[in-house]
């Protein structure tokens, strides 16, 4: 996993700052990038992805901004492998020692997939610290059918126990809207399929949890995202976030975003974070 860690690192295209800071769930591994002084911008990267490749949607937002990056405890990366109960109080713990340890009062935050759901515990945890959040092909509102998520997870599943390019091809083609558009993609679920642990819970806050949480919420999501499809997650972000003031669907898109589906919510986001 550390040898697609480092080539989705080294595709980013931008110039990239590492860091570590300590957090009473374990050291944690930052990617930073933009300017010194711009407005932080946390990401939140998806599981059993690395950080590089979700932060490589986000680049074009470091001309402005300061794009802090944490590798997720537990999950492929660089920081300390702890696990936290996904619905206990340990991400928002963690987010806030990081932030802690950057000087940071408070920050805009992007969540994708997995990452939303963490951004999700931290609003119920310490509401506070988010100025924003967007939230991106998201976790933490349920998933879609089981018939949805088995053209992923079948074929997922064989793959670990044989791993046959035919089987990855299938993996890909139910979950990345161009899956010959970026080798490191097909590289990184490859890899996460094969070597990792996979995380089979998500993070969640219901709306009780969430009723301290008033920063504004843009919502992303893509049309054909076998995980989180949008029907099933709109309502539901609706009933629990009161600040939700964006819904943005993507026409045609897998939770794997294409490039321009990328640059698309890249545009959104700045809009929103300059609002």
């Amino acid at each position: 996993m550390l040898a697609v860690y480092d080539a989705a690192a080294d595709r980013l295209g931008v110039d990239i700052d590492e860091r570590r800071v300590e957090t009473r769930h374990g050291s944690t591994h930052l990617l930073v990038a933009g300017p010194p002084d711009g407005p932080p911008v946390i990401v939140f990267h998806g599981s059993n992805a690395t950080n590089p490749m979700t932060l490589a949607w986000y680049t074009g937002l470091a001309d402005d901004y300061r794009l802090i990056a944490p590798d997720t405890i537990g999950q492929p990366g660089k920081s300390a492998e702890t696990r936290v109960d996904p619905n206990g109080s340990g991400y928002g713990e963690w987010t806030v020692d990081i932030l802690d340890a950057l000087d940071i009062a408070s920050a805009s935050m992007i969540g994708t997939s997995y990452g939303a759901g963490i951004v999700l515990r931290t609003a119920a945890v310490a509401p506070e610290r988010i100025d924003r959040a967007a939230l991106v092909v998201p976790a933490g509102f349920g998933t879609g059918s089981l018939a949805s998520i088995l053209r992923v997870g079948l074929p997922a599943a064989l793959y670990r126990l044989i791993p046959r390019d035919r089987l990855l091809d299938r993996v890909c083609s139910a979950m990345v809207t161009r899956p010959g558009s970026n080798p490191v993609v097909r590289d990184t679920i490859a890899a996460s399929l094969r070597y990792v642990d996979l995380e089979r819970a998500f993070p969640q806050a219901t709306a009780a949890e969430l009723e301290r949480f008033t920063a504004p919420v843009t919502l992303v999501v893509a049309e054909n995202d076998p995980f989180f499809p949008p029907d099933e997650i709109v309502p539901r972000a609706r009933d629990r976030l009161q600040s939700l003031s964006r819904v943005e669907c993507i026409p045609g898109e897998k939770h794997i975003l294409s490039p321009p589906a990328q640059r698309r919510v890249t545009g959104v986001i700045r809009e929103f974070c300059s609002g």
